[in-house]
């Protein structure tokens, strides 16, 4: 079971709709991320980001044909959610978001006012954002051991 108690949420697979697989594909390859080759084709790169985390790359029209007629938004215009995953430290930010920005990502500075700033002035909390090639949001994040819970 897990902490919710709902037997639900143990792992995520996230799935995101792309402009061109290819090029999705070199990008993540070069930031450093595993690809699993078993769950990519022509339509879709698998990202296997940890051992339960895993993000489908899906080429738009094939992304499309899960929606029951609904469309695909543009990323590159409107947002439709912050991707955030973790870091084991402030050292592992600053490298992914380096080389996902040395790949192509653009960095996206803190906003300002910044609603985590309390968090970040402690040393609780230390992250980046960047926006990669489709224009999905992604912001690494390291949380101490120290942070409050709830």
């Amino acid at each position: 079971m897990t902490a919710t108690g709902t037997g639900i949420g143990s792992s995520i697979y996230l799935n995101l709709p792309v402009q061109d697989v290819a090029a999705a594909r070199a990008f993540w390859t070069e930031v450093g991320v595993r690809i699993s080759e078993d769950y990519s084709d022509e339509n879709a790169v698998s990202l296997s980001l940890s051992d339960h985390v895993t993000v489908m790359l899906l080429a738009k029209d094939f992304y499309a044909g899960f929606l029951g007629g609904r469309p695909v938004a543009d990323t590159q215009a409107v947002s439709g959610a912050i991707v955030a995953l973790d870091a084991a430290a402030q050292e592992n930010v600053d490298a992914f978001v380096d080389a996902a920005v040395a790949a192509g990502a653009t960095e996206v500075p803190a906003p300002e006012p910044n609603p985590g700033q309390e968090m970040v002035d402690a040393g609780l909390m230390y992250g980046r954002t960047f926006r990669e090639l489709d224009g999905h949001q992604w912001e690494i994040l390291w949380m101490s051991s120290e942070m409050p819970s709830g």
